[in-house]
């Protein structure tokens, strides 16, 4: 055998191992990248975060709220007694922003009413205090109670600095709270199907 075909033959394995080499190479590093170029693609949690979310209110009894999350935040979906509707008349004078005009968190025009709701009985509002994102707290029960007045009616209480809202979610005048809870867009499906995070079915 010729020398020449001695170097042929080792270039020619040379050459094959390199080209099985750096194909084996690139499946690795295709291995390695898959991973990682999907780790840049959203999670489902975070697809979700801003979607709508559709609630089944068929089982809320009256003077019950039901809290679900809605981009990251607490929406309380509380429906109200008929003493709990009366109780929100003739609080306007002690209220800081009673027609909900203020537009730090505007409110939609459906509900720009007393209630400040579509059906009066179903209040839908983000359960974070508008001073400094704490979560008030659900005080229902009137009549004198720590932190609160003696004349209590019922709605809600930030302990973090004092501020009060009434059972509508609107901030009580002199309070650390600039303004009244936001209320989310939303909008019924049905008589019992609520869509909150946005207000066209």
């Amino acid at each position: 055998m010729s020398e020449a075909t001695v170097d042929s033959k080792v270039d020619s394995s040379r050459r094959t191992w390199l080209i099985t080499s750096a194909a084996m190479g690139g499946v690795g590093a295709a291995a390695v990248a898959v991973p990682f170029v999907s780790s840049f693609q959203p999670s489902e949690k975070a697809r979700a975060a801003g979607a709508a979310v559709e609630v089944d209110i068929s089982t809320l009894q009256p003077g019950e709220m039901r809290v679900v999350e809605w981009r990251g935040k607490p929406v309380w979906i509380l429906r109200r007694t008929p003493e709990q509707l009366a109780a929100l008349e003739g609080l306007d004078p002690e209220l800081a922003d009673p027609k909900s005009t203020r537009t730090a968190y505007p409110t939609p025009e459906y509900a720009q009413n007393t209630h400040r709701s579509i059906k009066p009985d179903v209040l839908v509002a983000v359960g974070i205090c508008t001073h400094l994102g704490c979560s008030p707290s659900s005080r229902f029960t009137p009549g004198a109670q720590p932190s609160l007045p003696d004349d209590w009616k019922g709605g809600f209480l930030c302990a973090c600095h004092g501020s009060t809202f009434d059972l509508a979610g609107r901030v009580f005048k002199n309070k650390p709270a600039p303004d009244n809870l936001e209320v989310p867009p939303h909008v019924y499906l049905s008589d019992t199907t609520l869509l909150v995070g946005e207000d066209k079915a």
